[in-house]
């Protein structure tokens, strides 16, 4: 793109709202996997009676589920981010580059 496109799309409100609809969304969601996977690690960590308890009467730890929805839940919030990006945030952009290029 030429330098007077570039600079319309930074001055615009839209450009800047994207910016931080955007930011605000992939930090939230950066801390709510850290949450999640080193509250996974915290538990191996300090708390392995807790993870070696046994589901039913079977060989399967406790430990095995709640790892499997720590990689569940990284999937769903992976798709989460997309269907947005996908979605406003595409749009956004679109809007931001039809009114740049006028």
């Amino acid at each position: 793109m030429s330098e007077p496109v570039v600079e319309k799309i930074q001055a615009s409100a839209k450009y800047r709202e994207l910016r931080s609809k955007r930011n605000r969304f992939g930090v939230w969601l950066t801390v709510l996997m850290l949450i999640v996977y080193y509250g996974y690690i915290a538990l191996i960590a300090f708390n392995k009676p807790f993870l070696a308890q046994p589901v039913g009467s079977g060989v399967t730890t406790i430990g095995i589920p709640i790892g499997l929805g720590v990689i569940v839940f990284t999937i769903a919030i992976t798709a989460f981010y997309i269907r947005r990006a996908n979605g406003e945030f595409d749009r956004l952009t679109r809007e931001i580059l039809q009114e740049a290029t006028r």
